[in-house]
């Protein structure tokens, strides 16, 4: 380990709390910390990057100050609190605005931005470099990650554009209908050309990611299905600590669909996906398999009135068509009992 990793581990380790901070504060702890380790620097009036230098490996993430205060433990990027995990360098672009059309990060200033990390061959420096978002920043993620030739990208449920005449299937955000989608880092899609790998995990369930992930079509870029992670993939992706392992094994070039299917399997005890699994099986329609889900539930939670509910209802239906479940496997092999 390295005199400069320590450091940057000591500094992320002694950081306090800024979730609570408004963003003009927030922003400031965000600059306080970036040049201490790297450099903070505005881009126009609602972006900016922070960049904290760790070389060999980057981690490039695409973040947003709401679902950034919401959803790290102390309020910091993503991509800053993984660094300082394992040492990593980390560039990340931020969306401080108060209108979250800023969240797709089409800015001129961000064009010339990137235009001028180009001319200086700045990801040349790595050995590794990885881009990551979700949602709108999943989008920019996969734009701009052209600017880096052989990195992996990784996706949660991005938008391929929104441009009108391309994707008016999709009515979810009205603000961005004047926003330009056809000049530079436009299709999304296009600018994955120069990955070595791509990513891009959602919800097959929600109709219109699940479109959005059928125009990233190409041989390098693997689609992952989450299915029942609901709108919001990256919460419950987060919430069952897999982000964290599917960046680090992309970070150690060993990301492959199957080590996210792997992290991804703790969703099992993860009481938002038992929820959506409960209402999609229907106790009077699917009177069996909602009985073993619910009694596998109940093993795990004494504290469960919908699934105990569900449960008897079920059973119910059962006893009537003069069925049995069989009986309930030893503790250790409780985990295999899923609906």
């Amino acid at each position: 380990m390295s005199e400069q990793e320590t450091e940057l581990q000591k500094a992320m380790k002694g950081i306090e709390d800024i979730s609570d901070f408004p963003r003009d504060e927030w922003c400031e702890a965000i600059e306080g910390l970036s040049e201490e380790l790297g450099y903070y620097e505005p881009l126009g009036e609602h972006h900016s990057v922070a960049f904290l230098d760790e070389k060999p490996r980057l981690l490039v993430t695409f973040e947003s100050y709401e679902r950034t205060t919401e959803r790290t433990e102390k309020g910091y990027p993503i991509g800053m609190s993984l660094a300082g995990e394992h040492g990593w360098s980390s560039l990340t672009l931020i969306s401080h605005g108060p209108d979250e059309t800023g969240d797709w990060f089409r800015s001129k200033h961000i064009y010339r931005y990137f235009d001028r990390l180009v001319d200086e061959g700045f990801f040349e420096d790595f050995d590794q470099v990885v881009f990551y978002g979700a949602g709108a920043c999943g989008y920019a993620a996969a734009a701009y990650s052209v600017v880096a030739p052989g990195a992996t990208v990784i996706a949660v449920a991005p938008q391929a554009t929104l441009n009108g005449r391309l994707a008016s299937w999709d009515a979810r955000f009205p603000k961005t209908r004047r926003m330009d989608f056809t000049t530079r880092y436009g299709f999304a899609p296009d600018m994955l050309e120069g990955a070595e790998k791509a990513y891009v995990l959602y919800d097959p369930k929600v109709e219109a990611d699940a479109m959005h992930a059928a125009l990233f079509n190409a041989p390098h870029i693997t689609r992952v299905p989450c299915r029942l992670f609901g709108i919001d993939p990256e919460y419950e992706i987060m919430e069952i600590n897999a982000l964290a392992p599917i960046l680090e094994a992309a970070m150690q070039s060993r990301l492959t669909q199957r080590v996210i299917t792997q992290a991804l399997r703790k969703r099992r005890s993860h009481m938002g996906y038992q929820r959506r699994l409960l209402a999609e099986l229907a106790p009077s329609s699917r009177p069996y398999q909602t009985a073993l889900f619910c009694r596998y539930v109940l093993r795990q939670r004494r504290n469960a009135p919908r699934f105990r509910r569900a449960y008897d209802l079920a059973m119910e239906v059962l006893e009537g068509e003069g069925k049995a479940l069989p009986p309930a496997q030893p503790a250790a092999k409780a985990k295999n009992e899923t609906a």
